[in-house]
């Protein structure tokens, strides 16, 4: 008997949660994850700041491209981003909260397109990321 698609998600987030040395370094933190979507966060710290003060754009990006990368992982197939684009709205600064909600928009054969917003502070979009996945072939995890 397969295991349920929610469970397959949330094992496979916590493997590249675990195994994503990126994501750890920045402190990200998977919230929720199903078929298609996730949720991740992160505080912004001091150190995550460019020469203005403020929260540097790759920063946001890693955040949003982790997101993804979970989101389009989450059924257990090898999943890469094929190409990606991220809109920088407002900035955000040390002590907020940023949020990226991934979602998919579609599947198709081997290619996925995955819309993502970055909320701070569960209140403002700070930035709008889409990207389009391209599975590789082969599983995440042995399940």
């Amino acid at each position: 008997m397969s295991e349920a698609p929610e469970m397959v998600a949330s094992r496979v987030a916590a493997f590249m949660a675990e195994h994503d040395r990126v994501c750890a370094n920045l402190g990200m933190q998977v919230e929720s994850v199903s078929a298609g979507k996730a949720v991740i966060s992160l505080l912004v710290g001091s150190d995550m700041v460019n020469a203005l003060g403020i929260c540097h754009g790759g920063i946001t990006f890693s955040l949003a491209d982790t997101a993804f990368a979970i989101a389009c992982n989450s059924r257990n197939k090898k999943t890469v981003a094929l190409t990606c684009t991220i809109n920088y709205i407002k900035q955000a600064v040390p002590g907020d909260r940023l949020r990226a909600t991934a979602r998919e928009v579609t599947l198709t054969g081997r290619t996925g397109i995955y819309d993502i917003e970055v909320v701070k502070n569960d209140s403002e979009i700070i930035a709008q990321f889409r990207g389009t996945s391209y599975a590789l072939g082969g599983e995440v995890l042995e399940l």
